[in-house]
């Protein structure tokens, strides 16, 4: 509890104290009046205070103000004791919505406590202690044992395991050596590390995912802004029905029927009226709700871009995959070399010489297998083809290295493979010189996740690749994926989205996985774009509507499940609070009704929405 919210409970008992002492006592009349004025203005101040100051701003209709009216209401009719509870009660309220609001965000702080504080810079052998936004790229930083990585980098010196959890939601460390890119936010385990930045603090990754999900509760869903709509009608409607409750019936019975007005009756309703009315629960619980489940989904290493994303979400009914990448590994190996006119060893030379200038896997792959330094002063004249694959010449020779759609397309003659995995083709001087199998591997949990997907009932599970037809038909039968279309473009992967979009139902949404880089497109046009193993890719974070900060597919059925559960949560506040307070409203219109009940109504059903939406901040370990 912090010192403001100290400061209010300490005037909430102070406020109680002197109204049991003056329920106590024998007073009468106007001594009685200016007593109960002492605890009614300890607690109630700072709501008169800002009532008085929305009707200055011309922002009259708001709680402060129903609360106001209220409770001046009920004390210039004598009712003294109820006046001040209405206005004790509903600080209580407010008090517990502070505090629950406060350790939601506490919470989700923790969950991404990955700002670092601090980075350690070597100067003159001795270590300095700067803030992060000091340090320029390419500035050698040390990270000791137990410290936090403050910024991106690769390591220069030193080896180590990092936790990754506070990224990842994932406790398995990630080993790091010479040469390997690390990124902030996580936690050095052993070892102490030399790192040389490149990037500066703001533009590092967890700069990034930090405003991410500061900025997320600027996207608002389609349930917070129907609730920010009706609070502007609701509230200065019930405000003009309450004046027709102490108006309109009193005026009738002595116009009409010839019967005494009964004022005091008539206003009392309707100020009970006022305070059940007032739209706490609403305008409260649900930003709180969506508040919540983006911090639940932080936890699980789910960084969710908005409310708008997370109530989209738990609409999904297709979902469509990439497949490299996604999964599948993305780690590519070579297993073979098949129909070569030259030596297998001077097949995969002019292929990985080709390729050296690419960062694709199956370019990483071909390198690694020929395992010798590349020179690249052997290479000139490299021209990607997208989606087919490259040419180049290698030693003044005319290499050609790519798929089946690039021969095609060179007019070379291709053989065949008759195993399954990607066929990578080189020509030499136009003249074919035979092909190279690389074979990926599925993700572990990616047969599990298509299942879980089923399981939550989403009804199409389609899977997009640029690799050959035999290759995607088998991944997809293995993973349980009945729709699956291949050999395509990266625009070819944008026409396919559209048409399934244009073929779907209004009110289902399509989410696309992919890896955030490459199939940057795809996630913009999909309603809803995850990024999959996108861990320190700008890219994705840029890109992507929600990004899974490992690769697990299984995050992508926990994500929905998430969605799913908050957005229930969303509707139950919905429904309790509006469904209670119009049988309350016609109770206290009728005259059944009195403050006490309203004070429930109020506050009591502000309450239990707000214990019901902190319930979306925990999730289930296991799905």
């Amino acid at each position: 509890m912090n010192k403001k919210q100290k400061k209010v409970l300490y005037r909430i008992i102070a406020a109680i104290v002197m109204i049991i002492v003056l329920e106590l006592l024998p007073l009468t009349g106007a001594i009685r009046l200016i007593l109960f004025m002492v605890p009614y203005l300890v607690v109630g101040y700072d709501i008169l205070r800002k009532a008085i100051k929305g009707i200055w701003n011309r922002q009259v209709f708001d709680e402060n103000f129903l609360m106001a009216v209220a409770t001046v209401g009920a004390i210039i009719l004598g009712e003294y004791t109820e006046g001040v509870a209405v206005m004790l009660f509903y600080q209580i309220g407010e008090l517990f919505q502070s505090y629950a609001v406060g350790k939601s965000r506490r919470n989700i702080s923790d969950l991404m406590d990955i700002r670092p504080d601090y980075a350690n810079i070597e100067s003159d052998g001795k270590m300095e202690k700067v803030d992060p936004d000091e340090v320029a790229i390419g500035s050698i930083i040390v990270v000791q044992p137990g410290e936090k990585i403050p910024i991106d980098g690769v390591v220069e010196e030193g080896n180590a395991s990092l936790n990754t959890s506070a990224l990842t939601g994932e406790s398995l460390p990630r080993s790091v050596n010479v040469g390997d890119a690390v990124i902030s936010g996580c936690i050095n385990e052993s070892g102490v590390l030399r790192i040389r930045t490149t990037k500066e603090f703001g533009e590092s990754t967890v700069s990034q995912i930090l405003d991410m999900v500061e900025n997320a509760s600027s996207r608002k869903s389609r349930s917070e802004n129907f609730i920010t709509r009706f609070a502007r009608v609701y509230t200065p409607a019930v405000c003009y029905g309450a004046v027709a409750l102490a108006l309109v019936p009193p005026i009738v019975r002595l116009t009409v029927l010839g019967m005494t007005p009964e004022w005091g009756q008539w206003i009392y309703r309707a100020l009970t009226f006022l305070v059940i009315s007032c739209p706490c629960a609403l305008v409260i619980s649900i930003p709180l709700s969506f508040f919540a489940g983006i911090g639940g989904a932080s936890k699980e290493g789910i960084l969710i871009k908005g409310s708008n994303y997370l109530e989209a979400l738990a609409q999904s009914k297709i979902v469509v995959f990439d497949k490299t990448g996604t999964m599948t590994q993305g780690v590519f190996e070579v297993i073979g070399i098949h129909h070569n006119i030259m030596p297998e060893k001077k097949v995969l030379e002019y292929a990985a010489l080709a390729e050296s200038f690419s960062n694709h896997p199956i370019s990483k792959s071909l390198k690694k297998a020929y395992g010798e330094e590349i020179d690249s002063t052997r290479v000139s004249e490299v021209q990607e083809i997208s989606g087919n694959g490259v040419t180049a010449k290698v030693d003044g020779d005319e290499v050609s290295v790519g798929n089946q759609k690039l021969m095609t397309q060179l007019g070379i003659t291709a053989d065949d493979c008759s195993q399954t995995g990607t066929i990578v083709h080189v020509a030499v001087n136009h003249t074919y010189a035979g092909h190279i199998l690389i074979a990926d591997r599925l993700k572990p949990h990616a047969e599990s996740a298509i299942k879980e997907l089923q399981k939550l009932g989403i009804q199409r599970n389609i899977m997009l690749t640029g690799d050959r037809k035999a290759v995607a038909d088998q991944v997809a039968q293995t993973l349980g994926i009945h729709e699956v279309y291949s050999e395509l473009l990266p625009g070819d992967k944008v026409s396919k989205v559209e048409e399934l979009l244009a073929g779907k139902k209004e009110k289902d949404k399509l989410a696309f996985v992919g890896d955030g880089i490459n199939d940057a497109p795809v996630l913009t046009r999909a309603d809803i774009g995850i990024a999959m193993g996108a861990l320190g890719s700008d890219a994705a974070i840029e890109a992507a509507d929600i990004v899974l900060m490992d690769d697990d597919p299984l995050k992508i059925a926990k994500a929905i499940q998430i969605s799913r559960k908050c957005i229930r949560i969303v509707y139950e506040n919905i429904y309790f609070a509006i469904g209670i307070k119009i049988l309350c409203l016609i109770l206290g219109a009728v005259g059944i009704a009195n403050m006490w009940l309203a004070i429930f109504a109020d506050v009591g059903v502000m309450i239990l929405a707000v214990l019901n939406a902190i319930r979306a901040l925990f999730t289930r370990k296991q799905i």
